[in-house]
């Protein structure tokens, strides 16, 4: 039923190799004018020219399958017509209002606290930061401090919240730290349930959850060296960290230990949230319950920037201007928002994204099972990872072979990203509206990129 929503059912390549010429010429010219800092063109370089669903065509003419999503941002597509048709009607009205209250201002939020988990109904308050996730993480933290009077922040290993100085400092990566310090103080990092890459040389069978045992005694013992934390901060389910999915009743017993030493849960649901997982919040698959929860990404509709937190009004302890920001007022953001909330109700999307997200998993299953290079697949909803590893016994990463991976669907016509803490993931986050006739053709052209990547090795 989402075929009208894209450009094409499948990808088309009509040049003789990628990037052709018209591209080549707009990323000359791009590496002129703009700063280093440009990322994406870098192991993707491609030009872009138009988009529809889960579709992109570049300036000559190519089509590809997105399995990108500008970074789990279009959730429901590139140029959802649906949500443009409401945008319409909205012509002629106040596109900035900075804090003021409006009529679509209002809609919103009442939208989005009347569709949380029915035990946060009536309990919960929100409010709007910049327009980037990062900013919204730096809110986040600043509420915890204000209401604890602490100033120590939990984070997790793998974890990536963003790349403004607060949000950078609960950040894990190294590579994105390491030409920055000194960044904010008192940020401590726990290991994280990563079942594949236990820290504690563990796996599913072996697990005594050891990471939980550490995580409380940091919190309890008086010779641990670390302060009682103002917050944890975690993702549910971690992206760029490589897609990694805790085991059952993890998260639970992690927030109830945070709890027990008086620490805010601030749940990071920038990525993962707004259907990607097939619930409005990954956390929604368990028991837990945040303190505070971070939305970005999807909640903008079809990519208007749009960041906000939504927390327990218990919070809600902060003076006029605390956290302010000029473009935390964007009303067409707020209105696609509105539209994008509609959109999923109507057409019963969690079921889709459930039901295609288990079926796209099963197939990259059976692909491990006959890869040299595969060592794991993982994935919930529309949020799928591929391990790369050089050998499946020791798991030695393969970050040369994910990068291969990457460069032969580009060229055949599939996007896809890297993640992981090695670089050493290939991540799928394809707009949550794919067909299966879309998800199949680029499941199609991943296999095959695979296939020939293997043989350079």
């Amino acid at each position: 039923m989402f075929s009208k929503y894209h450009l094409s059912e499948n990808a088309k390549i009509i040049t003789n190799s990628v990037p052709g010429k018209e591209s080549l010429k707009l990323l000359e010219i791009q590496e002129k004018v703009e700063s280093n800092n440009i990322s994406y063109p870098r192991g993707i370089p491609i030009a872009f020219d138009l988009a529809k669903g889960a579709i992109v065509q570049d300036v000559d003419g190519n089509q590809y399958i997105d399995f990108l999503s500008g970074c789990g941002v279009l959730n429901l597509g590139h140029n959802n017509p649906d949500i443009i048709k409401d945008l319409k009607k909205f012509q002629g009205k106040i596109t900035q209002a900075v804090d003021f209250p409006t009529k679509t201002k209002m809609d919103f939020i009442k939208n989005l606290l009347d569709i949380l988990p029915e035990s946060l109904i009536g309990k919960y308050k929100v409010n709007f930061g910049g327009p980037t996730g990062s900013d919204a993480v730096e809110a986040a933290l600043k509420l915890a401090r204000i209401n604890t009077k602490r100033h120590t922040v939990i984070a997790f290993q793998g974890g990536y919240h963003g790349m403004t100085m607060g949000a950078l400092s609960v950040t894990s990566k190294l590579s994105h730290r390491e030409k920055t310090p000194p960044l904010i103080p008192g940020v401590h990092f726990m290991p994280f349930c990563n079942l594949y890459r236990c820290p504690f040389g563990k796996n599913k069978k072996s697990c005594k959850e050891e990471c939980l045992r550490y995580f409380e005694y940091v919190l309890e013992d008086p010779s641990s060296g670390i302060d009682k934390p103002c917050a944890i901060i975690i993702e549910p389910v971690q992206g760029e960290g490589g897609t990694c999915i805790p085991k059952k009743g993890w998260l639970e017993k992690i927030t109830n230990i945070a709890r027990k030493n008086n620490a805010l849960v601030i749940f990071d649901e920038i990525q993962v949230g707004f259907y990607r997982t097939g619930k409005l919040f990954s956390f929604e698959h368990t028991h837990a319950i945040p303190d505070i929860i971070i939305m970005s990404k999807g909640i903008g509709g079809i990519g208007f920037p749009l960041s906000l937190i939504i927390y327990n009004k218990a919070l809600d302890k902060w003076d006029a201007g605390t956290h302010i920001g000029t473009f935390r007022g964007n009303q067409l953001g707020m209105a696609a928002g509105i539209s994008a909330m509609k959109f999923v109700k109507n057409m019963e999307l969690e079921l889709h994204v459930e039901k295609l997200g288990k079926e796209m998993l099963s197939s990259l299953k059976s692909l491990k099972n006959n890869s040299k290079y595969i060592g794991d697949v993982r994935g919930i909803g529309m949020m799928l990872g591929i391990e790369y590893v050089k050998d499946k016994k020791s798991k030695d990463p393969f970050p040369k072979m994910a990068q291969n991976v990457r460069k032969m669907c580009y060229e055949n016509g599939l996007l896809v990203e890297i993640g992981g803490h090695y670089n050493n993931v290939i991540r799928f986050l394809p707009p949550l509206i794919i067909t299966p006739k879309i998800a199949n053709n680029g499941l199609a052209i991943f296999k095959r990129a695979n296939s020939l990547a293997e043989k350079d090795f």
